[in-house]
């Protein structure tokens, strides 16, 4: 248990996707403007993060290492998050029509979104049975959500502050506070270390 525990620990605060290992940052960018979108978006990739797993994992030990084509991981991931995003994004667009117009062009580039290809190789790499890279999906979705939701509330302060002088207004801001954002997260690794260390 302590195992699960510390592996979704540091997916969460310290080896976050977005804010750590820089993956997916384009939805991290583009959805955090509204706070509402963030929480969408975040669910989103916490739903297709756990299902990809799911399925990825077993596809991998059970087919494509048996077989001995595991040089085809990339693709048969790639294809199988494409499926599980369309799966999202009609079911967002029949049952919750207003998010998914704020979501936008954000839901279908959970695709190409490689915090979640990246998550699904990172689980076999790190040799995660079964029951800890599900755990791991949980936890690195929801360190997505965290990392979206927190920069969305700092983006929605922003927009409110006209203190911010012009030529830091726009893209240039948003940057520097992202990059505020992950240092503060740095400051969990010593934490984790202690707890679990």
């Amino acid at each position: 248990m302590t195992g699960i525990l510390s592996i979704m620990l540091a997916v969460i605060l310290t080896n976050n996707y977005v804010l750590a290992q820089f993956l997916g940052i384009c939805p991290f960018l583009g959805v955090s403007k509204k706070l509402d979108s963030a929480v969408g978006m975040g669910a989103a990739v916490i739903f297709v993060m756990v299902l990809a797993t799911a399925v990825t994992w077993p596809i991998q030990y059970l087919i494509l290492d048996k077989l001995g084509i595991g040089y085809l991981q990339t693709i048969v991931f790639i294809l199988i998050i494409a499926s599980l995003v369309q799966l999202v994004e009609m079911t967002l667009k029949k049952y919750m029509p207003p998010l998914y117009k704020s979501l936008g062009v954000f839901l279908p580039l959970i695709t190409t979104n490689c915090a979640v290809l990246g998550l699904t190789i990172n689980n076999i790499t790190d040799g995660y049975s079964y029951v800890e890279s599900i755990f791991c999906s949980i936890g690195a979705g929801i360190g997505f959500l965290l990392a979206l939701v927190l920069f969305a509330g700092m983006r929605e302060r922003m927009e409110s502050n006209t203190g911010i002088p012009k030529c830091f207004q726009g893209a240039p801001i948003t940057l520097v506070a992202a990059s505020i954002l992950a240092m503060s997260f740095m400051m969990f690794s010593g934490v984790v270390d202690g707890i679990f260390g």
